[in-house]
């Protein structure tokens, strides 16, 4: 029997459609039907003590076939793992058992919410409420029940400052480790009326770096890859529109004097409390609302310093939890270097210091094919400003969308700056192997500013095991100016990329090479009137050739690379402290060699060594880091950057060192100590934050922040006794958050 006709009966007009439909359809639609697991309906209440050994965990439905996906793929599980699935009104539980046949090698270190917890055995459960393989919700936890969670947008995009309102329990004996994990469905999003959602399961063993998966565990896969998830049926009845949860909070804070870099009085010390709220609303089963009002974020973690020697801007990362919950959904162009919308840009002055939130409002969800984002938040202060910004998605095939985006900045006096775009992502899969072009269109209105300035870029990703390869090729125009977003540099084409190629020999300690040669990876900037292919247009290029870099079988990293950068500035720019570097045409070469541990280890070290050209001179960095953990209780890191130069227009040393050190009394209570120091702001600065859960929902935060002068012009300098009443800034505050749920 023939399967195709002969090639001439068949038009190459009707192949190519056809074609692409196999390529972008679910594999499900076919024939290929998932795994199934079904979540029975308890008939007794079931609580996060209740152990397999119940009549409700032996009689539930369980998975028990895990395979490999590392280090040997495909093969079973080294250990053995049982999973089981009960249901009530108000929430999934699932059972994990497992089993290890050394249970002295265990690694379990962490404690603290939302702790990192690659370096310790943990179980991660994936759950994909919409069941349309294009967003999920992690749940994760390690021998010792410490709590992380993330929420996955897209393919990629984890955003794993999300927190959801859920609760795990663990227990160990001789023969391994059990986890129950009890998920509410109003943590979840799902569509009215659904019965089955997309589910997955993984388990990660630390001393074995391995990677264990019920589906999803080929090497093209992993558990993020919703493609291939399996399946969770019996949810029948499931129901969230109309749940309410409010988040009163009060705060108390006593502010410092303020002093300048010389120890100067500039500001006047000051005592006081407020008090304010969110409210998160399920307007329907698919659609979730936020309301916040006198917004606060006294419990955010201070930004880390950097000490930047480049002439662009540096991206610092979204730390506040009001814009970090569906963030990935607001994400448009390339993060971290053009964004139609950057959320720092709303509370948060150029400096980092905070702009008073006097309301702001946020609607998210699906509704049918399309996926829809609306924020609106409204500034006081020095800002008095109004920002918007409106996502739209639509779905196409099974994992594509096209999409658009558009944000309004409006502040008194200032007219309304614009910025709008267009996007269009087609995720593919060839021959087993990941595919993913990518479009995107910006353009910006500014008052004052004739015209509408362009963005765009057009690339096309191939990350797989053996081969990782990627190309970009970007416009910006002169102008463009997206004002609730970021753009590194205007007025230029760019193109990046890379080919990489990445065998497994499992031979002398190695799992996995990556090798970056004879093609280098690169990003070339040019003038936007010149050409890409002709270096006397470029502005920058940077091309890197990576000669012996790899992973150990043990989660050691290692690199050995040798790179060739190009610089050249039009106009002079400080590079450190009153030091300048003249306009000119810059090429020099360097080395790289670097080793970092696995973090798996008890003590963690590592560290990097470039050296070579720089600006016509010479300059040599060392990047140090070390992480110590004890008992799971207490972990302290630290971490150096030191970079010594002699240049034609003078040397410097630049310096940046911090400290970290953590203390949790159990999965609900800890104390973190952070300092950092950097010679370029001659300044020490400390965080010291005590949080405490007392039931999930619930948070009392107390929070002390001072930084003080090293300026050695200033008469109290630090660390001098009398530069502690002289500090630049410093506060400290108590605030309390409690849920009310209907």
């Amino acid at each position: 029997m023939r399967l195709y006709s002969e090639p001439s009966q068949v038009s190459t007009w009707g192949i190519v459609p056809r074609a692409l439909v196999l390529l972008l359809i679910p594999h499900w639609l076919l024939g290929q039907s998932p795994p199934v697991v079904v979540a029975h309906a308890a008939g007794i209440p079931i609580t996060l003590g209740t152990g397999a050994a119940g009549n409700e965990w032996q009689a539930a439905d369980s998975i028990t076939a895990f395979r490999q996906r590392e280090p040997n793929v495909g093969e079973t599980a080294s250990e053995r793992t049982v999973v089981r699935v009960l249901r009530d009104a108000h929430a999934v539980f699932v059972w994990v058992r497992a089993y290890d046949s050394d249970m002295s090698k265990i690694r379990a270190s962490e404690y603290r919410r939302d702790a990192d917890l690659s370096g310790d055995d943990n179980i991660e459960l994936l759950i994909d409420g919409f069941y349309d393989r294009r967003g999920a919700f992690v749940f994760g936890t390690n021998p010792k029940g410490a709590m992380w969670d993330a929420q996955l947008v897209d393919l990629d995009d984890l955003n794993a400052n999300w927190n959801g309102v859920w609760d795990v329990a663990v227990t160990r004996d001789a023969l391994g480790w059990s986890a129950v994990f009890r998920i509410p469905f109003a943590t979840l999003r799902f569509r009215s009326g659904a019965d089955r959602i997309g589910f997955n399961v993984r388990r990660f063993i630390r001393r074995k770096n391995e990677e264990d998966l019920w589906c999803s565990w080929g090497r093209a896969q992993g558990l993020y890859q919703l493609r291939n998830e399996g399946e969770l049926q019996g949810l029948q009845g499931l129901t969230r529109s109309g749940q309410v949860e409010l988040y009163p909070y009060a705060l108390g804070r006593l502010v410092e004097p303020m002093h300048d870099s010389l120890g100067v009085r500039t500001g006047s010390e000051f005592a006081g409390g407020e008090g304010g709220l969110d409210v998160k609303a399920a307007l329907s089963p698919t659609l979730t609302g936020d309301l916040t009002l006198n917004t606060d974020f006294a419990e955010v973690e201070a930004d880390s310093q950097v000490i930047n020697l480049t002439r662009v801007p540096f991206f610092f990362p979204e730390k506040r939890q009001f814009f970090l919950e569906s963030s990935g959904l607001f994400d448009f162009a390339t993060p971290g270097k053009d964004q139609a919308f950057y959320s720092r840009r709303i509370g948060l002055d150029a400096s980092g210091a905070p702009v008073p939130m006097v309301a702001g409002g946020r609607i998210y969800g699906r509704e049918g094919p399309w996926r829809v984002g609306l924020m609106d938040v409204r500034t006081g202060g020095a800002d008095q400003a109004n920002d918007a910004v409106l996502r739209v998605q639509h779905d196409l095939f099974d994992r594509s969308f096209i999409g658009a985006v558009g944000t309004l900045r409006a502040r008194s006096g200032h007219g309304s700056e614009a910025t709008g775009g267009l996007d269009l992502d087609l995720p593919l899969v060839v021959r087993g192997q990941n595919l993913e072009p990518h479009f995107w269109l910006m353009g910006t209105h500014t008052p004052g500013m004739p015209g509408t300035p362009l963005a765009w870029r057009l690339s096309a990703d191939n990350p797989n095991d053996l081969f990782d390869n990627f190309i970009s090729l970007y416009r910006i125009d002169p102008g463009f100016n997206p004002a609730l977003g970021f753009a590194q540099r205007t007025g230029i084409w760019e193109t990046t990329g890379h080919v990489d190629f990445q065998p497994r020999p499992h031979a002398f300690g190695i799992r996995q090479f990556d090798f970056v040669f004879p093609i280098p990876s690169w990003d070339i900037v040019a003038n936007r009137t010149g050409s890409l292919g002709r270096a006397g247009d470029w502005q920058a290029a940077s091309f890197q050739w990576q000669l012996f870099n790899g992973d150990r079988e043990n989660g050691d990293h290692f690199e050995l690379n040798v790179q060739r950068l190009m610089d050249g500035p039009s106009t002079p720019f400080a590079i450190f402290r009153d030091l300048t570097i003249r306009a000119g045409r810059y090429w020099w070469s360097r080395y790289e060699v670097q080793y970092f541990q696995s973090p798996g280890r008890t003590l963690t070290l590592g560290g990097l060594v470039n050296w070579g050209g720089f600006y016509g001179g010479r300059s040599a960095d060392v990047q140090l880091s070390g992480t110590a953990r004890a008992g799971g209780h207490a972990t302290l890191g630290l971490a150096l950057t030191r970079t010594a130069a002699r240049l034609p227009v003078g040397g410097f040393t630049a310096l940046l060192w911090s400290g970290r050190l953590e203390y949790n009394f159990n999965t609900r209570t800890s104390l973190l100590g952070f300092t950092q120091y950097t010679n370029d702001e001659q300044r020490m600065d400390f965080n010291l934050r005590f949080h405490w859960i007392p039931t999930v929902g619930d948070d009392v935060f107390l929070v002390w922040n001072s930084g003080y002068t090293t300026n050695p012009a200033a008469v109290n300098r630090f660390p001098s006794l009398a530069s502690l009443s002289r500090q630049v800034n410093g506060a400290f505050e108590v605030k309390v958050v409690h849920r009310l749920a209907f």
